[in-house]
């Protein structure tokens, strides 16, 4: 069939064109040239959408790099594309199955090692499907500013705020360098999202679903459940705790060195570790030998970092370094205090799972 007026054939033995659906040379050239990936990106050096990279990452990740043994020990780290699998975008996309991923770790702890990280991937990849059937349980209540508990708190919206957290300019170097990563590349790590996300909706008390739809414009890995419900348990709005974080605490722990901050916030590459994670420490003649002055070079904290926000006095928030700290002092739920380095405690990570629970039928053929 002809299309009227343009002279452009479309039937089902004909794909139209860019040219045909009215892009001039312009467009057409932006869409299909090579992208420009940011140099400082942590995801998977030349990545591309698509299956066959997909399953060439669990190969690299999982088998050649042999990177799976550790991960648990690396997973919070923020630089490089292997202290974490970097799966995410590719499941998010549907490029490949969960499912193969938890095979490919059965198989592994078959045929090379089995330990607290070949256990925690798959337990990971079981939070995001109950991240998707909490879901479906719960409706469209995820996305109410409520949450799934149905308790009113009166949210802000300040645009000049949210703003500044957007363009990483809140100065909370952490969360800074964070938010320009995302911006930057369309990635965050796990250890990154937490804690802009506890700025944003404790310490601003700005609207959750503000942050939620953020993410949901900017990450490669976006997925309705994962990112919705990790925004309302942040925000406290699940039924669970509300964690906290202290973002100065976070950043000298797992960013000790200030390599990361560094990297993203080159404008407080000469601030000396003692004050890199908290310029505002600094005195006048402090900023002035190392080329930084707050206001001018880099914002004030958006924020007192010294005031304890109104939402945590009411005796239902925890306050502190966040879930983190809790568990290595072995505190609270999902102790790992006695986790050994073999894994062999696996119950004491989450006691709903028995030990050794998890097994897959390699006969079921994959979807």
């Amino acid at each position: 069939n002809k299309s009227g007026g343009d002279g452009c054939c479309c039937s089902l033995d004909y794909m139209p064109t860019l040219a045909d659906l009215g892009y001039d040379n312009q467009d057409i050239e932006s869409i299909t040239s090579p992208p420009v990936i940011d140099p400082r990106c942590a995801l998977p050096e030349g990545y591309r959408g698509g299956e066959t990279f997909a399953l060439s990452r669990v190969q690299e990740y999982i088998w050649d790099l042999d990177l799976l043994r550790t991960y648990f020990d690396t997973r919070n780290g923020m630089i490089g594309s292997n202290y974490s699998t970097k799966f995410a975008p590719w499941l998010a996309c549907g490029c490949m199955s969960p499912r193969y991923i938890a095979r490919e770790c059965s198989r592994y702890e078959e045929m090379r090692a089995k330990n607290k990280s070949t256990y925690w991937v798959v337990f990971e990849l079981l939070v995001r499907d109950y991240f998707k059937l909490f879901a479906k349980k719960h409706g469209d209540a995820i996305f109410y500013p409520s949450g799934t508990t149905g308790t009113v708190r009166k949210w802000d919206i300040k645009p000049i705020r949210l703003h500044a957290w957007k363009n990483g300019m809140t100065g909370f170097p952490l969360v800074d360098a964070n938010m320009r990563e995302l911006n930057a590349t369309g990635f965050m790590s796990n250890r990154g999202r937490q804690n802009v996300c506890s700025l944003l909706a404790i310490d601003l008390n700005i609207d959750w679903r503000l942050g939620a739809e953020y993410f949901e414009e900017t990450l490669l890995d976006y997925d309705v459940a994962s990112n919705w419900l990790n925004w309302a348990n942040g925000a406290g709005v699940t039924g669970g705790r509300l964690n906290r974080f202290n973002i100065v605490k976070q950043s000298k722990t797992y960013d000790k060195r200030g390599e990361y901050v560094r990297l993203w916030c080159p404008e407080l590459r000469d601030v000396p570790d003692e004050f890199l994670h908290e310029p505002w420490t600094m005195s006048d003649t402090q900023m002035n030998e190392c080329g930084v002055t707050l206001g001018r070079d880099y914002p004030f904290p958006i924020v007192d970092p010294t005031v304890t926000p109104e939402i945590m006095s009411n005796g239902k928030g925890v306050d502190g370094s966040g879930r983190g700290r809790r568990r290595e002092q072995g505190k609270g739920r999902g102790s790992t205090s006695k986790i050994t380095s073999k894994g062999k405690e696996h119950a004491h990570v989450m006691k709903s799972l028995p030990t050794g629970s998890w097994q897959f039928d390699k006969t079921t053929v994959d979807s």
